[in-house]
């Protein structure tokens, strides 16, 4: 087929350029602004635009299909060239689903954890010699790319997300897999730009039940209350579903790995950080459970497992010193709280500095930052930096620093709004029998992590 993706530099789209390409398709693209790495990993395939805009001339009625982004406007003029051409105009999770409709099709969908437990699946599986088309939106170790799509494949494993699929439509990504594997990490009120109120998030995650295909097997943490009472919902409405619960399993810390015991008494050792991280490892075991890997086989095949990029990812390490950095994707108040008690638990000798970015649309609302109240109370020393200039650029009303240390409700809470003022106070930070954790969606304005 002949593919256009308008918006091709987002960190999803030139993955899905990438893997399109490769599987045979001809590939074009636009996008106003590409930064790296998508610009060289593009450029490299010859994927990269000629120049950055958008040419609506450069659609015609020879391409098959255009798969929109999320960075394009609902008045991108490609958009409306395609529309006025009567192209097929889908999102990426509609394409993938097309892509992916023969096959068997697994889900990780939640709040939080997603990423993590996709790519715990995918290292199993690769680990097993057992071949998949991947969605996952994290780049991993011993993976070219966040997308895989192979017709040779017949199982599919995607990380829903429950974000809208693209300017033009505001269905939740993961509406639109319908799986025949499902789990569901927890659910926590979050994109409140999308979701204005706790019942319309909690409502999507009902419509993603709903999707399952008939007789699907859906695996969900029994410790999540909200969840609960969706998966009692679900039993009534949906009596053909297999619900297949899981638990945190206990853990012994100890040098570089943790002894943990799963409900079943079995135990196994992990690299990992954190209960919230062997809460993923007792999901991703139970799923493998519903694609005959055994728990022995997937003990064995985790055992090399570390994250993936931005998961709790060790960016710094001087063990002589005892002075780690991590660097997390965490920002959504629960991630907050499972993250750092995390690190916490782990390294209970230490002293831990958290650093959060406050950059999404969310926390950056003031209607939401009210949601993060003791998130950060776990560590010793808690900083929050935001750029006033993203709130401006987010069409958000401003923000003061009080307002700030109101909402997270910690009189020592630090507040910094400036890139150099954060990476002096980062700099100030102990080197020695300390952890420091740095938590964001973004990238903290660029600033330089305390080495």
């Amino acid at each position: 087929m002949r593919i256009h993706l308008i918006a091709i530099g987002g960190s999803a789209m030139h993955n899905f350029a990438l893997a399109l390409k490769d599987s045979g398709h001809n590939v074009s693209g636009s996008d106003d602004q590409i930064f790296e790495p998508s610009r060289g990993r593009l450029e490299k395939a010859g994927l990269l635009p000629n120049s950055e805009g958008w040419h609506p001339e450069n659609l015609t009625n020879k391409i098959d299909v255009v798969i929109l982004g999320m960075h394009a406007r609902k008045d991108n003029p490609e958009l409306a060239r395609a529309r006025e051409l009567g192209l097929s105009v889908q999102s990426y999770p509609e394409f993938l689903f097309n892509a992916t409709k023969d096959k068997k099709r697994l889900v990780v969908g939640g709040s939080h954890g997603k990423t993590t437990i996709t790519s715990m699946l995918l290292h199993v599986l690769s680990a097993l010699g057992r071949n998949a088309d991947y969605m996952v939106g994290a780049q991993l170790e011993g993976f070219d790319r966040m997308l895989e799509l192979n017709k040779k494949n017949d199982l599919a494993v995607i990380e829903g997300d429950e974000y809208l699929s693209s300017p033009i439509d505001s269905r939740s990504k993961f509406l639109h897999y319908r799986p025949h594997i499902a789990i569901i990490t927890g659910i926590a009120w979050d994109h409140i730009n999308v979701f204005p109120t706790e019942e319309s998030y909690l409502d999507t995650f009902r419509k993603f039940i709903e999707t399952l295909e008939q007789g699907a097997t859906l695996v969900y943490c029994c410790e999540d209350s909200q969840l609960l009472s969706l998966i009692k919902e679900a039993s009534n409405k949906r009596p053909d579903i297999y619900c297949e619960p899981y638990f945190t399993p206990s853990s012994i810390p100890g040098n570089g790995s943790s002894v943990i015991t799963y409900s079943d008494n079995t135990t196994a050792i992990s690299k990992l950080v954190g209960a919230h991280n062997f809460q993923n490892l007792a999901g991703a075991r139970a799923i493998c459970k519903s694609l005959s890997i055994s728990a022995e086989q997937f003990d064995k095949a985790i055992e090399g497992f570390t994250g993936a990029a931005r998961r709790l990812e060790v960016a710094v390490e001087r063990p002589q010193k005892k002075f780690t950095v991590f660097r997390d994707f965490a920002h959504a108040p629960s991630k907050l709280k499972a993250t750092q008690s995390g690190v916490v638990g782990s390294f209970p000798e230490r002293k831990v500095t958290a650093v959060f970015e406050l950059h999404t649309f969310s926390s950056l609302n003031k209607e939401f930052l009210p949601q993060y109240s003791h998130s950060m109370d776990a560590v010793d020393k808690a900083i929050v930096f935001y750029d006033p200039k993203v709130v401006e650029h987010k069409r958000l009303p401003a923000i003061s620093i009080q307002e700030v240390k109101d909402a997270f409700g910690r009189e020592d809470l630090e507040v910094i709004t400036s890139v150099d003022s954060l990476e002096k106070r980062l700099n100030a930070i102990p080197k020695e029998n300390h952890c420091v954790l740095m938590m964001s969606s973004g990238r903290f304005g660029g600033a330089e992590i305390p080495q």
